[in-house]
């Protein structure tokens, strides 16, 4: 009589799924423990990190940074197979990000006297809210959100109604009134723009940059008492030269040809309840069975999940006969589904532009442009600029004399720029741009020639950037969604419904680090860890 190898699938093959199974292929698939297997909705692996090419630089559709190097064990992987130096040029953002050019509506170059203050105001302001100061300075008190004690809420739990957005905003209230700000005060060189109102569009600059960060269309979106239990790594934050998708090829070259299947997308997975076991099917005694859009199934021991919060999200939300829709069969416990209604799950999307070759800048390159726009319902406003590009807070080269611009886009701008043609594209962000330049000489008219575009909202795979903690939502919501199904071995002897069918995995299920490819990385070990310990492989984790 043969026996059956318990067999683990994991769905998708982004960062969290490849590091998983690379983990399980090292540590038990090579002990004979287990057998493990990969499925993959889309053409290629990577998940949301996607490197690629535009004119002629190598550029990232999706994943940018390494979010600090101390302790990153995606540095740690980029030091170890060399992906760090390129004789091909990259997208490296290379430090004259510390010397941007701030331009107002209208072609008025702002002094750094001017712009400083108030980006410091927001950086310690964001520095408070994220414990890393314990006072905003320059007098400045903030008395929001504090419990009873006197103390700031920070222990993640859910409490409905404290937003960034509104932290800020007060934050800059309090400028103001020391500042003893007046609406109608004017400031020399700078047309129909008054102080007040130049100030609150620079802080707002800030504010949409926060937007890319943290993918809420609005910050009054973003839970406060949250901000602290993110953790950064400690360093610089760099990009990878050769590119992200190297990391995600380093960790799939241990695996054997054939373990991961590609355009292989999930329709159900279909599961077994401890209350409610289903004893064997189609004479398979595996408690899992994935079926797939090409009408194929596969039976497994375990399943590790990894797809994104937002298709978890619509699957819950759409339309039970929705073919196209991932669903598990039962559907997930109230807990869970519950958790993964309350956090945020935002778009972000970056527009590289090519500059055309018959724009003569003489200068020695384009700078980093930061820009800073009017209200969208305020009366001076240019008419020429869309409402789309209004909460873009900056373009800049991909490195320092790159004719490569990025543009970084968040929430419904984001979703906006995902409909748009190349030619209305082209057309619109040249006028744009070269009406901040009207009053810079030697730029002229700013030209492009080619454009391209990530569209994250629109692919079924993904719908969507990252994760956020939303208001409403907790830190305890992403440990709700960690928890596998069923998630203690007394199902075992009770019920006969194995523990661990359905496991879960990726940057939405990081309490600490969501939202980056390290938490997806770290997520993916969390679950490797918990089979491997579950099948004798290794000791206590």
């Amino acid at each position: 009589m043969v026996i059956k190898k318990p067999r683990i699938v994991i769905i998708g093959a982004g960062m969290a799924g490849l590091t998983a199974a690379n983990k399980l292929y090292k540590s038990g698939v090579l002990k004979g423990a287990f057998e493990v297997c990969v499925v993959e909705g889309g053409n290629r692996i990577g998940g949301r990190i996607n490197t690629s090419e535009f004119g002629g630089d190598r550029i990232e559709m999706g994943a940018t940074w390494i979010h600090g190097i101390g302790g990153s064990p995606v540095h740690k992987i980029a030091q170890e197979i060399n992906a760090l130096d390129s004789d091909q040029p990259w997208e490296c953002m290379d430090g004259f990000l510390d010397d941007p050019l701030t331009i107002a509506e209208n072609g008025y170059v702002l002094d750094p006297s001017f712009v400083d203050p108030i980006s410091n105001l927001f950086n310690s302001l964001m520095d408070f809210a994220q414990g890393k100061k314990k006072s905003i300075g320059n007098g400045i008190e903030v008395d929001i959100f504090r419990n009873g004690n006197g103390n700031r809420n920070r222990n993640g739990n859910r409490n409905g109604n404290e937003s960034v957005g509104s932290f800020l905003r007060k934050g800059l209230e309090c400028y103001w009134k020391i500042e003893s700000r007046k609406e109608t005060e004017g400031v020399n060189g700078y047309g129909d723009w008054n102080k007040k109102a130049l100030e609150e569009a620079i802080f707002a600059m800030h504010e949409n940059t926060q937007r890319t960060y943290t993918a809420a269309n609005d910050l009054y979106n973003l839970d406060y008492s949250a901000e602290s239990e993110y953790v950064m790594c400690p360093g610089e934050e760099i990009t990878i030269a050769k590119g992200y998708s190297s990391i995600i090829e380093s960790l799939a070259s241990v695996l054997p040809c054939g373990v991961i299947q590609l355009n292989k997308k999930v329709k159900t997975v279909e599961w077994q309840q401890p209350e409610c076991l289903m004893g064997d099917k189609d004479g398979d005694s595996r408690p899992v069975k994935i079926h797939f859009l090409d009408g194929t199934s596969m039976s497994a021991d375990h399943v590790i999940v990894t797809v994104s919060l937002g298709v978890l999200k619509a699957g819950i939300f759409n339309d039970e006969n929705d073919s196209g829709v991932f669903k598990f069969n039962p559907p997930l416990p109230n807990h869970k589904t519950e958790a993964i209604s309350r956090l945020g799950f935002g778009v972000v999307n970056k527009l590289f532009l090519k500059l055309s070759p018959d724009f003569n800048l003489d200068v020695d390159r384009f700078p980093f442009l930061q820009m800073v726009f009017h209200k969208s319902d305020d009366q001076v406003k240019n008419p020429k600029i869309p409402w789309w590009i209004r909460k873009t807070a900056s373009l800049s080269p991909i490195y320092k004399r790159s004719s490569v611009l990025l543009s970084w886009f968040a929430g419904e701008e984001a979703l906006k720029l995902e409909e748009l043609s190349d030619e209305v594209i082209l057309d619109e962000v040249s006028t744009t741009v070269s009406s901040f330049f009207s009053h810079k000489k030697g730029y002229g008219n700013v030209k492009f020639d080619k454009v391209l575009k990530s569209r994250w909202a629109s692919d079924p795979l993904f719908m969507g950037s990252y994760s956020y903690i939303a208001v409403g939502s907790s830190i305890g919501d992403m440990d709700s969604l960690a928890e596998p199904l069923p998630n203690t071995t007394v199902f075992e002897s009770t019920s006969g419904s194995p523990p661990f069918q359905i496991l879960f995995a990726g940057e939405a299920t990081h309490r600490t680090h969501y939202s980056t490819t390290h938490g997806a990385y770290f997520s993916g070990i969390r679950e490797a860890n918990r089979l491997l310990q579950h099948y004798h492989c290794i000791d206590d984790v």
